[in-house]
């Protein structure tokens, strides 16, 4: 599907490809592209064949390339779900910037555009009549946006699941400590990347983006540089969480063999008296025999437990 917003006249314009032949900066935004729009719209704007190739298959490294008329990029960014951040859908947007006009393909819908969308419509003059990069920076800037409340929600979990691990550790929260690190060496595979694109978008000298708008884009490259330390800090945390869970699964371990151990020490000497004084001669005969067992069954696991607790083993 292709929706078409034209500067024309002072106003904006949204419509469908009747519009493409209007004169006026333009931003054209391709939903689930299919082979046959994009054939059309690389004829009308002579876009490269690779490009469009690349264009119509997801799961491209974010990416910079230039052709003779327009550049290629290829910009991600992350959402999750509200139960369970975990649960990342990938963004995948697709850029082809010309001297005046903008072309986004993705097969997601995005509700980042969709605002970039209403403030062109509100602002015009602002947004669209400042040009394509100007646009396109809008675009980059909604998608980089859009992973810190990811990140904000990896890390609150991993601060409840420290707390939890340190009162009581369980088994899930092992699975759950993986799960949490996949998720950020994911987001960290795709960011890696994209922070070099942005780093060259905001020189001096890119065609088709002035210089005013690399500035712009110098913002968005600290956005994800930002995104680069907390995805980093949200890894140390993860380590942390790991070791203490570790940590308190050891101490666990170790206390219940050492209660274990006391358990053993204290009827020991039980099993001595009983198996001393079970042998074959008369005890009855000699009753001095019979309360030196009885003194000794109680007397000695007492005094054993009295000297654990003094050296305060228990």
């Amino acid at each position: 599907m292709i929706q078409v917003v034209v500067m024309n006249g002072g106003k904006a314009l949204f419509g469908g490809e009747d519009l493409l032949e209007l004169p006026g900066p333009k931003w054209i935004d391709v939903l689930h592209p299919t082979d046959e729009e994009m054939k059309r719209l690389g004829e009308r704007f002579g876009l490269h064949k690779l490009a469009i190739e690349d264009a119509l298959h997801v799961d491209q490294r974010p990416k910079l390339e230039e052709y003779p008329n327009h550049q290629f990029i290829v910009l991600q960014g992350f959402t999750s779900q509200a139960d369970n951040v975990c649960e990342l859908t990938l963004h995948e947007h697709h850029f082809f910037l010309g001297p005046d006009w903008l072309i986004s393909v993705h097969e997601l819908p995005f509700d980042g555009l969709e605002q970039v969308r209403q403030r062109v419509r509100d602002e015009p003059q602002a947004t669209i009549e400042r040009g394509v990069d100007f646009m396109l920076y809008l675009l980059a800037d909604a998608l980089v946006d859009r992973n810190f409340p990811v990140l904000d929600h990896f890390n609150d979990e991993l601060e409840d699941l420290e707390t939890a691990v340190f009162e009581n550790p369980q088994p899930q929260q092992l699975q759950r400590i993986f799960e949490l690190k996949r998720a950020l060496v994911t987001l960290r595979r795709v960011l890696s990347p994209q922070r070099d694109v942005m780093g060259f978008l905001a020189r001096r000298g890119i065609p088709n983006i002035q210089e005013r708008a690399a500035l712009y884009f110098r913002d968005v490259y600290d956005h994800l540089v930002r995104l680069y330390e907390q995805i980093d800090a949200g890894r140390d945390m993860v380590g942390n969480v790991m070791d203490g869970y570790l940590s308190m699964m050891a101490n666990r371990t170790s206390e219940i063999s050492k209660q274990l151990t006391i358990i053993a020490t204290v009827f020991l000497p039980l099993s001595f008296i009983t198996g001393f004084f079970g042998q074959n001669f008369d005890v009855l005969g000699r009753r001095e025999f019979f309360w030196v067992m009885l003194v000794s069954v109680f007397g000695l696991p007492l005094a054993l437990v009295f000297w654990f607790k003094r050296n305060r083993w228990i």
